[in-house]
């Protein structure tokens, strides 16, 4: 046993309580003598099981510092860039916010409208670039699609102030100018992913409302923009509970991304808290290499300025849908009317996005809407590459509620993404020959994943 040599003397306190009720959690009048898989492993393994789970238990609250830490998965067994992250590219742009990242062609020529990925930034980008076998990135490079991929930083006390205008004209309107300057391309077919969604149905209003049209398509991956029901994520947010995290923020000037981590985690608790103390603490299993939770794992801080308004004006008052009801540097918002073709994914067992929440804006766009629902919920249901387990439905009719259009719906075999690539095919606006990155008027920076990608919050 390594004990708490080495810590400070109140995380070392820390360490002590809790190995103390660790202890105390597993005598016979408590869970031993009710959990029949961890009493059946002690007497099978003497009791070894209970004294690699107490390590378990150990280096999680050393790894987070007197905090418990509950590892899910084997952190040493992917490495960015080269089995995680790491379809060929480079960065080739870069601001205070993101770094701007365009792969690698690998088809003898392809659509001559580039596509932008915004990924949300609350956790890293490369959720969309897990392994080469579910990469939606390498998938879509396969296609023809001259990728960029925005990849945000990992902000620290130095960007308190960045605020979502911020994230908006330094993110996506940034991303845009310069793509025009890699590419010598205008307007982009774009994607976003949750928050990264939310974020691009802001910009699009924004950009709406100043006539700009470089973005010929939208398409948005489980992303919310009416919170009216906001799913259970609600529970965390109530004027106390945001009061609470202001306070918070103001310390260091951020959020810190275990605080978010573990409000996402508690929403599944079962799944991803309480199942892993028992896999990991009461039976003392070794932890086993599972991309989508090392991803999981690497979150990110939010800015206070940027995270305090997001939550306040889109979870709470619900403003973004509401004409007029959000400002962006100065413009009023309007999603009404947005005349850009869109193409919404939302996931049947989503407990983050709730798909009959997301489906209220088939209503809202001014523009052509394509709603398609997959199975399982809010990154296993996006990750679903061809030959994936997941199925979805589909119904080219928009009813004015979610049953109706479900009700309606046909249910397919096999993964969502060709059915995305088809329609957004229509927007492609023709074929040329591969573009190489660093052919245009921005120089290569870096390989991809990039250097903002590999900040680790947890580090």
């Amino acid at each position: 046993m390594r004990g708490v040599e080495g810590l400070d003397p109140a995380t070392a306190r820390k360490v002590d309580f809790y190995t103390r009720q660790f202890v105390d959690a597993l005598s016979p009048s408590n869970f031993l003598a009710t959990n029949p898989e961890v009493l059946a492993a002690t007497l099978e393994t003497g009791g070894q099981n209970l004294l690699r789970g107490l390590e378990n238990l150990l280096e999680d609250l050393r790894r987070g510092k007197g905090r418990l830490s509950i590892t899910m998965t084997d952190m040493e067994a992917f490495r960015l860039g080269e089995n995680i992250a790491a379809t060929p590219g480079k960065v080739v742009f870069q601001n205070d916010l993101m770094q701007l990242i365009q792969y690698t062609p690998t088809t003898s020529d392809v659509r001559r409208r580039p596509l932008l990925i915004v990924p949300p930034w609350i956790n890293k980008f490369y959720v969309l670039d897990l392994q080469p076998k579910n990469s939606f990135v390498r998938w879509a490079v396969d296609q023809g699609h001259t990728v960029f991929v925005i990849s945000w930083i990992n902000p620290d006390e130095k960007l308190a102030e960045k605020s979502f205008e911020d994230y908006m004209q330094e993110g996506p309107l940034a991303a845009l100018d310069a793509i025009e300057m890699a590419t010598g391309e205008r307007s982009v077919n774009a994607a976003g992913y949750c928050l990264g969604g939310t974020l691009l149905a802001s910009t699009l209003a924004y950009m709406t409302a100043r006539g700009d049209d470089r973005i010929a398509s939208a398409t948005y991956l489980v992303t919310l923009v009416d919170f009216t029901d906001a799913g259970d994520m609600a529970v965390f947010i109530d004027k106390e509970q945001l009061a609470s995290l202001d306070e918070r923020m103001k310390e260091r000037g951020y959020l810190e991304a275990h605080d978010m981590a573990m409000s996402f985690n508690m929403l599944r608790s079962n799944d991803m808290i309480w199942s892993y103390v028992v896999r990991n603490y009461l039976l003392g299993k070794e932890h086993l290499p599972f991309d989508l939770l090392y991803w999981n794992a690497d979150s990110t801080r939010m800015p206070a300025a940027m995270h305090s308004f997001y939550l306040r004006n889109m979870y709470h008052m619900n403003l973004l849908p509401k004409p007029g009801g959000l400002r962006l540097s100065g413009v009023p918002l309007d999603l009404t009317q947005i005349t850009t073709p869109t193409f919404m994914l939302s996931t049947r067992e989503d407990h983050i996005a709730p798909w009959k929440s997301t489906y209220a804006a088939t209503h809202l766009y001014k523009g052509p809407v394509k709603f398609v629902l997959a199975a399982s919920g809010h990154m296993a249901g996006v990750i679903n590459p061809p030959g994936g387990k997941y199925g979805h439905w589909t119904n080219d009719d928009l009813p004015p509620t979610p049953d109706q259009w479900f009700s309606g719906a046909a249910a397919r075999q096999g993964s969502w993404w060709p059915i995305w690539d088809e329609w957004v095919t229509g927007f492609a606006s023709g074929r040329r020959p591969p573009r190489q990155p660093g052919d245009g008027r921005l120089t290569v920076i870096e390989d991809a994943p990039g250097s903002y990608a590999r900040v680790r919050s947890d580090a």
